[in-house]
C-alpha cells in the first residue's frame, strides 16, 4: 500500500452529519477580501479570488435575513510587523490596501477584526464577541484557503466552534492548494459543503433545524 492510501484511509475515519445549524448562533466570517489580495493593483493580488464576489455576496444576504452576524477579518498591519520578514509588505493600517473590497458592500455596523496574522483569532478579541453574543457555529468565506482561512478553522476548531465552509466562498493559491486543504478541513476540522446547501439550510423554518441527524 502506498504512502498516499495509508494517508486517505486515516482520513476517511470521520463522522459524516447532514448540515444542521441555528442561524441566531451563527455567524459567517470574510477573511481578508482586501484591495491588497485582490485588486490588480493590489500588494500581493490573488486575482481567482474575484470569483468569490458574487457567492460571498449571496451568502451574506442570506446571513442577514436570517440574523445571522456577519464578521469581517481583515489583514491589518504596521510597517515594522514580523511577518513582512516573510511576506512583502501589504495591508498597511489605514492604507487603501488594508480596505473590503468595495463589491462586497459591508455594512457599517457589522464587526471588523484587525489581525496581524494569519489567524483570525491569534491575538484578536474575536473569540471574546462571538462568546458574548452566544455563536457557537461559523461559516468561513474569503482568501486564502490554504493559508488564513485554514488557520482560522484550525482556531475555530481547537476552541469548540462548529465550522462549516461553502467551497465556492474560498479560493486558495492554486487548485492543487485548494482540493487538498479542503479535503484536510473536512476530514479534521470541519464540514465543506456546497454554497446551495448552507443557502437551504438559512432557508429552513427555525422547528426543521433541531431535528436530530
Amino acid at each position: 500500500m502506498s504512502g498516499t492510501e495509508h494517508s486517505s484511509t486515516f482520513s476517511e475515519h470521520r463522522i459524516v452529519r447532514r448540515l444542521d445549524f441555528d442561524p441566531d448562533r451563527s455567524a459567517v466570517l470574510v477573511i481578508d477580501m482586501l484591495n491588497d489580495f485582490l485588486e490588480p493593483d493590489g500588494a500581493m493580488p490573488l486575482l481567482e479570488g474575484r470569483r468569490l464576489y458574487e457567492p460571498i455576496r449571496r451568502l451574506l444576504q442570506a446571513a442577514r435575513h436570517r440574523g445571522a452576524k456577519v464578521i469581517w477579518i481583515c489583514d491589518e498591519h504596521l510597517p515594522t510587523d514580523r511577518e513582512f520578514e516573510k511576506r512583502s509588505v501589504h495591508c498597511l493600517k489605514g492604507s487603501w490596501g488594508a480596505g473590503i473590497v468595495a463589491e462586497l458592500e459591508p455594512t457599517t455596523s457589522e464587526l471588523r477584526i484587525p489581525k496581524t496574522r494569519y489567524s483570525g483569532f491569534f491575538e484578536t478579541d474575536l473569540d471574546l464577541r462571538l462568546r458574548q453574543d452566544g455563536i457557537d457555529h461559523l461559516i468561513l468565506t474569503g482568501v486564502v484557503t490554504n493559508i488564513c482561512v485554514r488557520s482560522t478553522a484550525h482556531d475555530a476548531f481547537f476552541r469548540d466552534y462548529r465550522v462549516t465552509i461553502p467551497m465556492e466562498c474560498v479560493a486558495a493559491t492554486s487548485d492543487r492548494e485548494q482540493e487538498s486543504t479542503l479535503y484536510d478541513l473536512d476530514t479534521h476540522y470541519a464540514t465543506v459543503t456546497s454554497l446551495n446547501e448552507v443557502l437551504t439550510t438559512f432557508a429552513e423554518p427555525p422547528s426543521t433545524q433541531d431535528v436530530a441527524t
